[in-house]
C-alpha cells in the first residue's frame, strides 16, 4: 500500500506539473466540490476525496495527449496509493483510459469534473460573474447549447449522472451547491 499525500504535498505536486492559473484553479474547484460531497457521503475520508480532486488533472497541462495515462505513471513513481491512482485515472473513462469509476467517490469525480467547467462558464455570463447566483435553469439552457463551453462534454456529464443514479437536474443542482461555498476563496 502506497502513501496518500497531504493536501500541501498534493498542491506542491500539482504545481510541479501545472503552472497555468486556469488549471490550478480548476483543480482547486474540483477538490472543493469533492470535499463538499465527501462531508455528506464519506466524512471520515474527506481529505482523501479532496486530494483526488486536486490531483485528477495532474498530467493534463504537460501531457494532454496522455491524459489519465501519464498521471498514473507519475503517481506510481512516487509511491502513491493505488486507490488514489485508480480514482484520478477513472475520470478519463471512455475518453483516454479504460479505468472505470467503481466507487461512489470516483463516480462523483467523473460526473462533476466537466460540469464544474460548464457551471463556471455560465457564471461568467452573469452580472456578478459568480456561481453564487447561478440557477439550474441557466445551466440547463447552456447545457442544451453544444457550442457554449464546447470543451465540457455533455455526454460525460450525463453518463456521470446515470452512474450515480441521479437525474441531470439533481446533479447540476447539487454541483452548483457544492461550488457556492468556494465563491469567496476561489473567486468563482
Amino acid at each position: 500500500m502506497g502513501t496518500i499525500p497531504t493536501m500541501k504535498e498534493a498542491e506542491l505536486l500539482l504545481e510541479e506539473y501545472n503552472q497555468d492559473p486556469f488549471h490550478l484553479k480548476h483543480a482547486k474547484i474540483v477538490s472543493g466540490v469533492m470535499g463538499y460531497f465527501a462531508k455528506e457521503y464519506d466524512p471520515e475520508n474527506t481529505a482523501f476525496w479532496e486530494t483526488v480532486g486536486l490531483l485528477h488533472d495532474l498530467d493534463f497541462e504537460k501531457y494532454p495527449e496522455q491524459h489519465c495515462i501519464k498521471e498514473q505513471e507519475i503517481l506510481r513513481e512516487r509511491g502513491i496509493d493505488e486507490r488514489l491512482i485508480h480514482a484520478v485515472a477513472s475520470h478519463g473513462y471512455g475518453l483516454t483510459v479504460d479505468v472505470k469509476p467503481e466507487h461512489f467517490m470516483e463516480k462523483i469525480l467523473y460526473a462533476t469534473d466537466e460540469l464544474t467547467g460548464l457551471i463556471g462558464a455560465v457564471a461568467l455570463m452573469h452580472p456578478d460573474k459568480s456561481v453564487r447566483g447561478i440557477q439550474l435553469k441557466s445551466v440547463k439552457k447552456k447545457f442544451k447549447t453544444p457550442a457554449f463551453a464546447a470543451g465540457c462534454s455533455r455526454e460525460v456529464i450525463q453518463r456521470g449522472a446515470d452512474m450515480l443514479g441521479w437525474t441531470l437536474d439533481e446533479l447540476i443542482t447539487r454541483t452548483i451547491e457544492a461550488m457556492q461555498p468556494l465563491c469567496d476563496t476561489l473567486g468563482i
